[in-house]
C-alpha cells in the first residue's frame, strides 16, 4: 500500500512541476510552485528526514510563495493599465481649481 502512495506522490511532483514550468498566467504557476513545495515537503516526510522536510515547507512552499505572490501583486499595480473609466486627469478636483485662481477670486 505504501509503495502505491509513492507513486502517486512521484507523479503528482511531476504534474505539478510541469504544471509551474508549462503555465502561461504568473499566479497560476505561483500557485503550483507552492503545491510543489508542500508535496516535495510530504516526500521527504516519506523518506524519514523530518528536519528537511520542514525547511521545505517553511522556506520552499512558505516564504518563497510569500515573496513571489508579494512580488506579482506589485508587479500588476505598477503595469496596470488604466481602463477606460479612469482616464480622466487625477488632480481636478475643486480645492485644486480654487488654488489656481484664489479662495474665491475671480477666474
Amino acid at each position: 500500500m505504501t509503495g502505491g502512495f509513492d507513486v502517486v506522490l512521484g507523479l503528482a511532483l511531476l504534474a505539478t512541476a510541469v504544471g509551474a514550468l508549462a503555465s502561461r498566467e504568473l499566479f497560476r504557476a505561483i500557485v503550483m510552485f507552492i503545491v510543489f513545495g508542500l508535496l516535495m515537503a510530504l516526500a521527504w516526510v516519506r523518506l524519514q528526514a523530518p528536519d528537511i522536510a520542514l525547511a521545505e515547507a517553511a522556506i520552499g512552499a512558505g516564504l518563497t510563495g510569500v515573496l513571489l505572490l508579494d512580488t506579482l501583486g506589485y508587479l500588476r499595480r505598477r503595469f496596470e493599465r488604466p481602463r477606460a473609466q479612469d482616464t480622466t486627469p487625477p488632480a481636478q478636483s475643486q480645492r485644486g481649481r480654487q488654488g489656481q485662481h484664489g479662495e474665491g477670486g475671480n477666474p
